[in-house]
Protein backbone atom coordinates (compact mmCIF):
# COMPACT_ATOMS: atom_id res chain seq x y z
CA UNK A 1 0.00 0.00 0.00
CA UNK A 2 0.74 3.69 -0.67
CA UNK A 3 0.36 6.92 0.83
CA UNK A 4 0.72 9.75 -1.12
CA UNK A 5 0.82 12.99 0.75
CA UNK A 6 -0.79 15.71 -1.82
CA UNK A 7 -2.30 19.00 0.27
CA UNK A 8 -2.28 20.24 3.35
CA UNK A 9 1.52 18.95 3.81
CA UNK A 10 3.54 21.62 5.49
CA UNK A 11 0.52 23.88 5.23
CA UNK A 12 -2.59 23.75 6.53
CA UNK A 13 -5.06 24.03 3.69
CA UNK A 14 -6.33 21.92 0.64
CA UNK A 15 -6.38 18.79 2.23
CA UNK A 16 -6.14 15.48 0.01
CA UNK A 17 -3.68 12.51 0.38
CA UNK A 18 -3.70 9.71 -1.49
CA UNK A 19 -3.73 5.89 -0.82
CA UNK A 20 -3.01 3.10 -3.51
CA UNK A 21 -3.46 -0.58 -2.71
CA UNK A 22 -3.07 -3.16 -5.23
CA UNK A 23 -6.45 -2.96 -6.75
CA UNK A 24 -7.86 0.62 -5.71
CA UNK A 25 -7.00 4.04 -5.39
CA UNK A 26 -8.79 6.63 -3.21
CA UNK A 27 -8.64 10.34 -1.38
CA UNK A 28 -8.91 11.10 1.57
CA UNK A 29 -10.45 14.68 1.22
CA UNK A 30 -10.58 16.84 -1.37
CA UNK A 31 -10.28 20.19 -0.56
CA UNK A 32 -9.31 24.00 -1.62
CA UNK A 33 -6.10 25.37 -1.25
CA UNK A 34 -6.22 28.87 -0.61
CA UNK A 35 -3.57 30.83 -0.86
CA UNK A 36 -2.11 33.71 -2.82
CA UNK A 37 -5.14 33.89 -5.70
CA UNK A 38 -2.66 32.71 -8.76
CA UNK A 39 -0.40 29.98 -7.14
CA UNK A 40 -4.08 28.74 -5.51
CA UNK A 41 -5.61 28.75 -9.06
CA UNK A 42 -2.95 26.89 -10.56
CA UNK A 43 -2.76 23.94 -7.55
CA UNK A 44 -6.35 23.74 -7.37
CA UNK A 45 -7.17 23.45 -11.10
CA UNK A 46 -4.52 20.42 -12.30
CA UNK A 47 -4.50 17.43 -10.43
CA UNK A 48 -0.80 16.77 -11.23
CA UNK A 49 -0.25 13.73 -9.15
CA UNK A 50 -3.05 11.79 -10.35
CA UNK A 51 -5.89 11.07 -12.82
CA UNK A 52 -9.33 12.20 -11.34
CA UNK A 53 -10.48 9.11 -13.61
CA UNK A 54 -8.70 6.18 -11.83
CA UNK A 55 -9.48 7.10 -8.17
CA UNK A 56 -12.11 4.58 -7.37
CA UNK A 57 -13.88 6.46 -4.22
CA UNK A 58 -13.46 9.48 -2.09
CA UNK A 59 -13.79 9.38 1.66
CA UNK A 60 -14.25 12.95 3.44
CA UNK A 61 -13.60 13.97 6.80
CA UNK A 62 -15.91 16.75 6.99
CA UNK A 63 -17.80 20.42 5.06
CA UNK A 64 -14.95 22.39 5.73
CA UNK A 65 -13.63 24.14 2.23
CA UNK A 66 -9.90 23.62 2.92
CA UNK A 67 -11.18 19.52 3.17
CA UNK A 68 -14.19 19.56 0.63
CA UNK A 69 -14.09 22.02 -1.69
CA UNK A 70 -12.30 21.14 -4.82
CA UNK A 71 -14.52 17.96 -5.14
CA UNK A 72 -16.59 19.60 -8.06
CA UNK A 73 -13.45 19.93 -9.72
CA UNK A 74 -12.66 16.15 -8.90
CA UNK A 75 -16.08 15.28 -10.89
CA UNK A 76 -15.26 17.66 -13.72
CA UNK A 77 -12.17 16.29 -14.17
CA UNK A 78 -13.27 12.52 -14.58
CA UNK A 79 -13.85 10.94 -11.03
CA UNK A 80 -16.62 8.80 -11.04
CA UNK A 81 -17.14 7.14 -7.53
CA UNK A 82 -18.81 7.62 -4.66
CA UNK A 83 -17.67 10.29 -1.90
CA UNK A 84 -18.63 8.85 1.59
CA UNK A 85 -18.99 10.88 4.77
CA UNK A 86 -21.55 11.44 7.48
CA UNK A 87 -25.12 12.84 6.88
CA UNK A 88 -24.43 16.13 8.61
CA UNK A 89 -21.58 16.42 5.93
CA UNK A 90 -23.46 16.00 3.25
CA UNK A 91 -26.23 18.65 4.04
CA UNK A 92 -23.39 21.30 4.77
CA UNK A 93 -21.79 20.39 1.65
CA UNK A 94 -24.66 20.79 -0.77
CA UNK A 95 -24.53 24.29 1.09
CA UNK A 96 -21.27 25.22 1.30
CA UNK A 97 -20.24 23.87 -2.54
CA UNK A 98 -22.99 25.91 -3.83
CA UNK A 99 -21.50 28.72 -1.87
CA UNK A 100 -18.42 28.31 -3.27
CA UNK A 101 -19.08 27.53 -6.50
CA UNK A 102 -21.37 30.80 -6.38
CA UNK A 103 -18.50 32.92 -5.32
CA UNK A 104 -16.31 31.22 -7.74
CA UNK A 105 -18.72 32.12 -11.14
CA UNK A 106 -19.36 35.86 -9.17
CA UNK A 107 -15.06 36.44 -9.55
CA UNK A 108 -14.32 34.96 -12.70
CA UNK A 109 -17.05 37.13 -14.12
CA UNK A 110 -15.74 40.46 -12.57
CA UNK A 111 -12.08 39.62 -14.11
CA UNK A 112 -13.13 38.84 -17.24
CA UNK A 113 -15.24 42.14 -18.03
CA UNK A 114 -11.89 43.95 -17.44
CA UNK A 115 -9.95 41.66 -19.46
CA UNK A 116 -12.39 41.28 -22.57
CA UNK A 117 -11.89 45.25 -22.92
CA UNK A 118 -8.48 44.52 -22.99
CA UNK A 119 -8.34 42.21 -25.25
CA UNK A 120 -6.96 39.00 -23.27
CA UNK A 121 -8.13 35.61 -22.97
CA UNK A 122 -11.19 34.95 -20.63
CA UNK A 123 -10.79 32.66 -17.03
CA UNK A 124 -12.95 29.82 -16.42
CA UNK A 125 -14.34 29.16 -13.36
CA UNK A 126 -13.18 26.03 -11.21
CA UNK A 127 -16.83 24.89 -11.36
CA UNK A 128 -19.87 25.86 -11.67
CA UNK A 129 -23.51 25.12 -10.07
CA UNK A 130 -23.90 22.78 -12.35
CA UNK A 131 -20.32 20.95 -10.97
CA UNK A 132 -21.22 21.12 -7.82
CA UNK A 133 -25.36 19.58 -8.43
CA UNK A 134 -23.35 16.72 -10.52
CA UNK A 135 -20.93 16.00 -7.54
CA UNK A 136 -23.80 15.99 -5.08
CA UNK A 137 -25.33 12.73 -7.05
CA UNK A 138 -22.01 11.26 -5.39
CA UNK A 139 -22.42 11.64 -1.73
CA UNK A 140 -23.21 8.62 0.19
CA UNK A 141 -24.13 9.53 3.99
CA UNK A 142 -23.18 6.98 6.86
CA UNK A 143 -23.27 7.35 10.28
CA UNK A 144 -20.54 7.47 13.14
CA UNK A 145 -19.92 3.89 14.51
CA UNK A 146 -20.84 1.91 11.68
CA UNK A 147 -18.63 0.01 9.95
CA UNK A 148 -19.02 -0.19 5.81
CA UNK A 149 -17.18 -2.14 3.73
CA UNK A 150 -16.05 0.48 0.26
CA UNK A 151 -14.69 -1.91 -1.59
CA UNK A 152 -13.42 -5.74 -1.34
CA UNK A 153 -10.86 -5.44 1.82
CA UNK A 154 -11.63 -2.20 2.62
CA UNK A 155 -13.99 -0.76 5.30
CA UNK A 156 -14.05 2.36 7.49
CA UNK A 157 -15.93 3.39 10.45
CA UNK A 158 -16.54 7.14 11.45
CA UNK A 159 -16.10 8.67 14.72
CA UNK A 160 -17.22 11.94 16.33
CA UNK A 161 -13.85 14.30 15.55
CA UNK A 162 -15.95 17.13 17.62
CA UNK A 163 -14.42 19.14 15.14
CA UNK A 164 -17.90 20.87 13.21
CA UNK A 165 -20.92 19.95 12.62
CA UNK A 166 -20.67 15.97 10.94
CA UNK A 167 -17.08 15.86 10.94
CA UNK A 168 -14.93 12.55 11.23
CA UNK A 169 -11.87 11.12 12.11
CA UNK A 170 -11.60 7.86 10.25
CA UNK A 171 -10.49 4.44 11.26
CA UNK A 172 -9.67 2.13 7.99
CA UNK A 173 -9.13 -1.21 7.77
CA UNK A 174 -7.58 -2.69 4.50
CA UNK A 175 -6.85 -6.30 3.71
CA UNK A 176 -3.97 -7.30 1.17
CA UNK A 177 -3.38 -11.15 0.55
CA UNK A 178 -4.08 -12.01 3.64
CA UNK A 179 -2.35 -8.90 5.72
CA UNK A 180 -4.39 -6.72 8.01
CA UNK A 181 -3.04 -3.05 7.98
CA UNK A 182 -5.17 0.13 10.16
CA UNK A 183 -4.84 3.39 9.45
CA UNK A 184 -6.56 6.48 11.12
CA UNK A 185 -6.94 9.75 9.63
CA UNK A 186 -8.09 12.37 12.61
CA UNK A 187 -9.27 14.83 9.85
CA UNK A 188 -9.62 18.16 12.18
CA UNK A 189 -9.91 17.32 15.47
CA UNK A 190 -11.68 19.60 17.67
CA UNK A 191 -11.76 20.40 21.62
CA UNK A 192 -13.39 18.93 24.66
CA UNK A 193 -16.16 21.11 26.74
CA UNK A 194 -16.64 23.28 23.49
CA UNK A 195 -20.45 24.36 22.57
CA UNK A 196 -23.01 22.28 20.46
CA UNK A 197 -20.90 19.89 19.09
CA UNK A 198 -19.56 16.44 21.20
CA UNK A 199 -16.04 15.59 22.59
CA UNK A 200 -13.99 14.42 19.99
CA UNK A 201 -13.63 10.47 19.73
CA UNK A 202 -10.64 8.31 20.00
CA UNK A 203 -10.61 5.80 17.14
CA UNK A 204 -9.46 2.15 17.93
CA UNK A 205 -5.68 1.81 17.65
CA UNK A 206 -3.82 1.46 14.32
CA UNK A 207 -0.48 0.70 12.87
CA UNK A 208 -0.11 4.14 11.24
CA UNK A 209 -2.08 7.30 12.29
CA UNK A 210 -2.42 10.30 9.75
CA UNK A 211 -2.61 13.36 12.53
CA UNK A 212 -3.27 17.05 11.80
CA UNK A 213 -1.41 19.45 13.82
CA UNK A 214 -2.45 23.28 13.34
CA UNK A 215 -1.93 24.21 16.65
CA UNK A 216 0.77 21.54 17.67
CA UNK A 217 2.86 24.35 19.38
CA UNK A 218 0.20 26.87 20.81
CA UNK A 219 -2.18 26.63 23.35
CA UNK A 220 -5.42 27.67 23.48
CA UNK A 221 -7.90 29.16 27.02
CA UNK A 222 -10.07 26.61 28.64
CA UNK A 223 -13.73 26.73 26.60
CA UNK A 224 -15.40 26.60 29.38
CA UNK A 225 -14.26 30.37 30.04
CA UNK A 226 -15.85 31.42 26.63
CA UNK A 227 -19.09 32.57 28.42
CA UNK A 228 -17.41 35.02 31.14
CA UNK A 229 -15.09 36.17 28.35
CA UNK A 230 -17.43 37.04 25.73
CA UNK A 231 -20.12 38.84 28.62
CA UNK A 232 -16.79 41.19 29.61
CA UNK A 233 -16.98 41.77 25.98
CA UNK A 234 -20.62 42.60 25.75
CA UNK A 235 -20.32 45.06 28.51
CA UNK A 236 -17.70 47.01 27.36
CA UNK A 237 -19.46 47.77 24.12
CA UNK A 238 -22.74 48.55 26.08
CA UNK A 239 -20.68 51.01 28.22
CA UNK A 240 -19.47 53.06 25.09
CA UNK A 241 -22.15 52.05 22.48
CA UNK A 242 -20.16 50.46 20.48
CA UNK A 243 -20.11 48.13 17.87
CA UNK A 244 -18.29 45.05 18.06
CA UNK A 245 -17.30 43.49 14.52
CA UNK A 246 -17.18 39.75 14.85
CA UNK A 247 -15.07 38.05 11.50
CA UNK A 248 -16.32 34.50 11.92
CA UNK A 249 -16.87 31.44 9.78
CA UNK A 250 -19.84 30.37 8.41
CA UNK A 251 -20.25 26.92 9.95
CA UNK A 252 -19.00 25.95 13.40
CA UNK A 253 -17.97 29.39 14.91
CA UNK A 254 -20.78 31.63 13.96
CA UNK A 255 -23.57 28.94 15.30
CA UNK A 256 -21.23 28.75 18.44
CA UNK A 257 -20.75 32.67 19.23
CA UNK A 258 -24.56 32.85 18.69
CA UNK A 259 -25.54 29.46 20.72
CA UNK A 260 -22.88 31.10 24.03
CA UNK A 261 -24.29 34.42 23.12
CA UNK A 262 -28.04 32.89 23.66
CA UNK A 263 -26.27 31.16 27.47
CA UNK A 264 -25.18 34.62 28.72
CA UNK A 265 -28.25 36.41 27.65
CA UNK A 266 -30.83 33.59 29.34
CA UNK A 267 -27.95 33.66 32.35
CA UNK A 268 -28.17 37.60 32.61
CA UNK A 269 -24.41 37.51 33.01
CA UNK A 270 -24.95 40.84 30.27
CA UNK A 271 -27.29 43.35 29.06
CA UNK A 272 -28.96 41.96 25.48
CA UNK A 273 -27.72 44.06 22.88
CA UNK A 274 -28.80 43.73 19.32
CA UNK A 275 -26.91 40.81 17.34
CA UNK A 276 -26.95 40.73 13.23
CA UNK A 277 -25.61 37.07 11.09
CA UNK A 278 -24.95 38.88 8.55
CA UNK A 279 -24.02 36.11 5.95
CA UNK A 280 -26.31 34.19 3.48
CA UNK A 281 -24.01 31.15 3.91
CA UNK A 282 -24.36 31.41 7.29
CA UNK A 283 -28.31 31.29 7.05
CA UNK A 284 -28.54 28.17 5.19
CA UNK A 285 -25.71 26.57 7.36
CA UNK A 286 -27.89 27.14 10.90
CA UNK A 287 -30.75 25.62 9.31
CA UNK A 288 -28.55 22.65 8.52
CA UNK A 289 -27.35 22.57 12.21
CA UNK A 290 -31.15 22.29 13.52
CA UNK A 291 -31.29 19.42 11.09
CA UNK A 292 -28.92 17.36 12.97
CA UNK A 293 -29.29 17.59 16.92
CA UNK A 294 -28.01 13.97 16.90
CA UNK A 295 -24.65 15.77 16.70
CA UNK A 296 -25.36 18.06 19.56
CA UNK A 297 -23.90 17.06 23.55
CA UNK A 298 -25.74 17.09 26.29
CA UNK A 299 -26.13 20.86 27.28
CA UNK A 300 -26.85 21.98 23.82
CA UNK A 301 -29.41 19.03 24.23
CA UNK A 302 -30.72 20.15 27.45
CA UNK A 303 -31.04 23.35 26.35
CA UNK A 304 -33.66 22.27 23.25
CA UNK A 305 -35.29 20.16 25.90
CA UNK A 306 -36.37 23.14 27.68
CA UNK A 307 -37.97 24.40 23.96
CA UNK A 308 -35.78 26.76 23.48
CA UNK A 309 -33.80 27.43 20.19
CA UNK A 310 -30.20 27.34 20.55
CA UNK A 311 -29.40 29.59 17.26
CA UNK A 312 -31.89 32.15 18.18
CA UNK A 313 -33.05 34.75 20.93
CA UNK A 314 -35.52 37.93 20.82
CA UNK A 315 -32.56 40.28 19.41
CA UNK A 316 -30.72 38.22 16.87
CA UNK A 317 -31.22 38.84 13.39
CA UNK A 318 -30.17 36.98 10.32
CA UNK A 319 -29.19 38.87 7.50
CA UNK A 320 -29.31 37.62 3.52
CA UNK A 321 -30.08 40.71 1.75
CA UNK A 322 -27.80 42.98 0.49
CA UNK A 323 -29.50 46.30 1.09
CA UNK A 324 -29.95 44.97 4.83
CA UNK A 325 -26.29 44.44 5.18
CA UNK A 326 -25.65 48.48 3.59
CA UNK A 327 -28.51 49.63 6.44
CA UNK A 328 -26.20 48.21 9.23
CA UNK A 329 -24.13 51.09 9.00
CA UNK A 330 -26.95 53.63 9.79
CA UNK A 331 -27.98 51.33 13.11
CA UNK A 332 -26.19 52.87 16.45
CA UNK A 333 -24.52 50.60 18.76
CA UNK A 334 -24.30 48.59 21.26
CA UNK A 335 -24.71 46.21 18.67
CA UNK A 336 -22.64 42.92 17.56
CA UNK A 337 -22.13 42.38 14.02
CA UNK A 338 -21.16 38.37 12.80
CA UNK A 339 -19.79 38.35 9.12
CA UNK A 340 -17.98 36.23 7.23
CA UNK A 341 -15.44 35.41 5.90
CA UNK A 342 -13.33 34.09 9.28
CA UNK A 343 -9.93 35.64 7.93
CA UNK A 344 -11.48 38.68 6.38
CA UNK A 345 -10.10 37.54 3.20
CA UNK A 346 -13.49 38.14 1.24
CA UNK A 347 -17.48 38.88 2.06
CA UNK A 348 -19.65 41.11 4.10
CA UNK A 349 -16.99 41.47 6.83
CA UNK A 350 -14.48 43.51 4.26
CA UNK A 351 -17.56 46.36 4.45
CA UNK A 352 -18.34 46.25 8.25
CA UNK A 353 -14.35 46.72 8.59
CA UNK A 354 -14.28 49.05 6.06
CA UNK A 355 -17.09 51.36 7.85
CA UNK A 356 -15.80 50.96 11.58
CA UNK A 357 -12.26 50.21 12.44
CA UNK A 358 -11.58 53.76 12.17
CA UNK A 359 -13.49 54.46 15.16
CA UNK A 360 -11.43 53.91 18.67
CA UNK A 361 -14.99 53.39 20.14
CA UNK A 362 -15.38 50.10 17.96
CA UNK A 363 -14.34 46.35 18.59
CA UNK A 364 -13.06 43.80 16.58
CA UNK A 365 -13.40 40.61 18.29
CA UNK A 366 -11.08 38.15 16.67
CA UNK A 367 -12.48 34.35 17.52
CA UNK A 368 -10.76 32.09 15.23
CA UNK A 369 -7.82 31.28 13.11
CA UNK A 370 -6.20 33.27 11.02
CA UNK A 371 -3.47 32.09 8.36
CA UNK A 372 -0.18 34.28 7.72
CA UNK A 373 -0.94 36.62 4.44
CA UNK A 374 -4.24 37.20 5.38
CA UNK A 375 -6.26 40.41 6.71
CA UNK A 376 -7.40 38.70 9.60
CA UNK A 377 -3.73 37.92 10.51
CA UNK A 378 -2.93 41.80 10.26
CA UNK A 379 -5.38 42.29 12.12
CA UNK A 380 -4.75 40.24 14.90
CA UNK A 381 -1.12 41.43 14.71
CA UNK A 382 -2.80 45.26 15.36
CA UNK A 383 -0.76 46.21 12.17
CA UNK A 384 -1.60 50.35 12.06
CA UNK A 385 -2.65 50.78 8.89
CA UNK A 386 -4.56 47.86 6.83
CA UNK A 387 -5.53 47.70 3.28
CA UNK A 388 -8.99 47.14 1.94
CA UNK A 389 -10.41 47.07 -1.27
CA UNK A 390 -7.07 48.84 -2.08
CA UNK A 391 -7.54 51.04 0.31
CA UNK A 392 -5.86 52.54 3.56
CA UNK A 393 -7.24 52.71 6.61
CA UNK A 394 -5.67 53.23 10.29
CA UNK A 395 -6.75 50.83 12.68
CA UNK A 396 -7.98 52.63 15.61
CA UNK A 397 -10.39 49.97 16.64
CA UNK A 398 -9.88 47.85 19.97
CA UNK A 399 -8.91 44.28 18.70
CA UNK A 400 -9.56 41.42 21.12
CA UNK A 401 -8.60 38.07 20.76
CA UNK A 402 -10.43 35.03 22.32
CA UNK A 403 -8.85 31.59 21.34
CA UNK A 404 -11.29 29.73 23.67
CA UNK A 405 -13.82 29.36 20.92
CA UNK A 406 -11.16 27.72 18.64
CA UNK A 407 -12.29 24.69 16.88
CA UNK A 408 -8.65 22.89 16.68
CA UNK A 409 -7.07 20.80 19.39
CA UNK A 410 -4.35 23.01 20.76
CA UNK A 411 -0.99 21.25 21.97
CA UNK A 412 -2.09 19.66 24.66
CA UNK A 413 -4.86 18.45 23.51
CA UNK A 414 -3.60 17.05 20.11
CA UNK A 415 -0.87 15.00 22.42
CA UNK A 416 -3.54 13.71 24.65
CA UNK A 417 -5.25 12.31 21.81
CA UNK A 418 -2.58 10.47 20.61
CA UNK A 419 -1.19 9.95 24.09
CA UNK A 420 -3.80 7.60 23.56
CA UNK A 421 -2.77 4.92 20.93
CA UNK A 422 -0.79 1.89 21.88
CA UNK A 423 2.77 3.32 21.06
CA UNK A 424 3.85 -0.18 20.64
CA UNK A 425 2.03 -0.85 18.27
CA UNK A 426 2.01 2.37 16.09
CA UNK A 427 4.73 2.33 13.36
CA UNK A 428 3.98 6.07 12.22
CA UNK A 429 2.76 9.48 12.87
CA UNK A 430 2.43 11.40 9.65
CA UNK A 431 1.80 15.22 10.94
CA UNK A 432 -0.17 17.39 8.27
CA UNK A 433 -2.03 20.36 8.15
CA UNK A 434 -0.08 22.67 10.06
CA UNK A 435 2.66 25.27 9.43
CA UNK A 436 6.47 23.62 9.56
CA UNK A 437 7.08 25.71 12.97
CA UNK A 438 4.07 24.07 14.79
CA UNK A 439 4.51 20.65 13.18
CA UNK A 440 8.75 20.50 14.78
CA UNK A 441 7.20 21.83 17.78
CA UNK A 442 4.42 18.97 17.97
CA UNK A 443 7.03 16.32 16.62
CA UNK A 444 9.34 17.43 19.38
CA UNK A 445 6.32 16.88 22.16
CA UNK A 446 5.94 13.35 20.17
CA UNK A 447 9.45 12.41 20.43
CA UNK A 448 9.70 13.11 24.25
CA UNK A 449 5.99 10.94 25.09
CA UNK A 450 7.47 7.61 23.62
CA UNK A 451 6.61 7.93 20.31
CA UNK A 452 9.42 6.60 18.01
CA UNK A 453 9.00 7.79 14.36
CA UNK A 454 7.17 11.10 13.87
CA UNK A 455 6.89 11.96 9.55
CA UNK A 456 6.26 15.67 8.54
CA UNK A 457 5.55 15.17 4.81
CA UNK A 458 6.15 17.47 1.77
CA UNK A 459 3.64 17.96 -1.44
CA UNK A 460 4.34 14.95 -3.19
CA UNK A 461 5.73 12.54 -0.77
CA UNK A 462 5.57 9.00 -1.07
CA UNK A 463 5.86 6.35 1.53
CA UNK A 464 5.49 2.31 1.10
CA UNK A 465 3.37 0.55 3.81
Amino acid sequence: MKLTFIGAAKTVTGSMHLVETEKYSFLLDCGLFQGKRKEAFEINRNFDLFDPAEIDFVILSHAHIDHAGNLPNLVKRGFKGNIYCTFATRDLCSVMLRDSAHIQEMDVEFVNKKRKKQGKNLFEALYTQADVSDTMRQFVGINYHHEVELAPGISCTFFDAGHILGSASLFLQINEDGRLLNLGFSGDLGRPNLPILKDPEKIPDVEYFICESTYGGRFHDSPTDSEKKLAEVIKKAVARNAKIIVPAFSVGRTQEIVFTLNKIFDKGLAPVIKVYVDSPLSVNATEVFRMHPECFDNETARFIFKDKDPFGFSKLHYISDVEDSKNLNEVRGPLMIISSSGMCEAGRILHHLRNNIEDPNNIVLIVGYSAQHTLGRRIVEKDPIIKIFGEEHPLNAEVIVMNSLSAHADGNELLDYCSKFDISRLQNIFLVHGDEDQQEKFKNRLAETGFNRITIPDRGDIFEI
